[in-house]
């Protein structure tokens, strides 16, 4: 286990091939404060250089909250010219959740509200214990959703409902969540979230890696106009086509085996 500055941990599971991030405030609801943006952003840059990487899980100590967002207490104490540049760390530090290499899944075990709800939002899926209740509730706070969420929340659920999320501040529940495509998963009550999540996650970690990566790099080109997707998409499959690992598929397919990727 290592960490990187406050209120954050890092671990590795799946022998290895996981990486496990956790806010670790549970006496203040995981709130993002500083001290947790930039230590987020100094593992997101130690896991940019793992190439052994398969999958992020990103999620919260405790029961109560994934985050609560924004750490209040903090942000009381600040100038309008710290809140700035604050937001513009939310920017530099938490980018990476959506340009990770290897598949983001923010593990939601409890509230997830304001900047922990963009968090969630950032990452690639998203799995939600039953309990769990999500919301970006700024407009009620006089400000606005400014770590993303008013950009991405309406990518993922339509820009209908996230006007109604955002200009009624209103808080769902994970089944309304998964109701609108908004988280992926809904954990059953009494089973461990994070024992879940890996369990769904276990074709990622076990499927050919370099496909995976191709896979997510073509999948984030369909924001661009469809000519430039389409060529995305070739340049990815091209990363597939040089590989060992669609060699190995073949002759697994063929020997009627599972196939063993490595990787190459």
């Amino acid at each position: 286990m290592t960490g990187a500055g406050d209120g954050v941990r890092l671990e590795r599971v799946e022998n290895g091939a996981v990486a496990l991030v956790t806010l670790a405030r549970p006496e203040r609801m995981n709130a993002l404060s500083s001290g947790v943006v930039v230590a987020l952003g100094a593992i997101g840059r130690e896991l940019d250089a793992d190439a052994a990487l398969r999958a992020v899980v990103l999620t919260g100590a405790g029961d109560r909250a994934f985050s609560a967002g924004a750490d209040l207490k903090e942000r009381a104490s600040m100038s309008e010219g710290q809140v700035r540049e604050l937001i513009r760390l939310y920017r530099s530090e938490l980018a990476w959740l959506g340009k990770s290499r290897a598949p983001v899944v923010a593990a939601i075990n409890g509230v997830a509200l304001g900047g922990g709800l963009e968090l969630a939002l950032a990452c690639d899926l998203r799995v939600a214990v039953e309990s769990a209740v999500l919301g970006l509730p700024e407009t009620s706070l006089a400000i606005i959703p400014a770590a993303g969420g008013t950009q991405r929340l309406p990518r993922i659920i339509g820009e209908a409902r996230a006007k109604e999320m955002i200009l009624l501040a209103r808080r769902i529940s994970a089944a309304e969540a998964l109701s609108i495509g908004l988280v992926h998963r809904v954990c059953p009550a009494g089973e461990p979230l994070l024992e879940h999540t890996l369990r769904w996650l276990a074709p990622i970690v076990q499927g050919a890696p370099i496909a995976q990566r191709a896979a997510l790099r073509a999948l984030r080109a369909a924001e661009l106009p469809l000519e430039e997707g389409l060529d995305a998409e070739l340049a990815a499959y091209e990363d597939c086509l040089q590989s060992e690992d669609r060699k190995e598929a073949l002759r697994a397919f063929q020997e009627k085996r599972s196939a063993k990727f490595e990787g190459r």
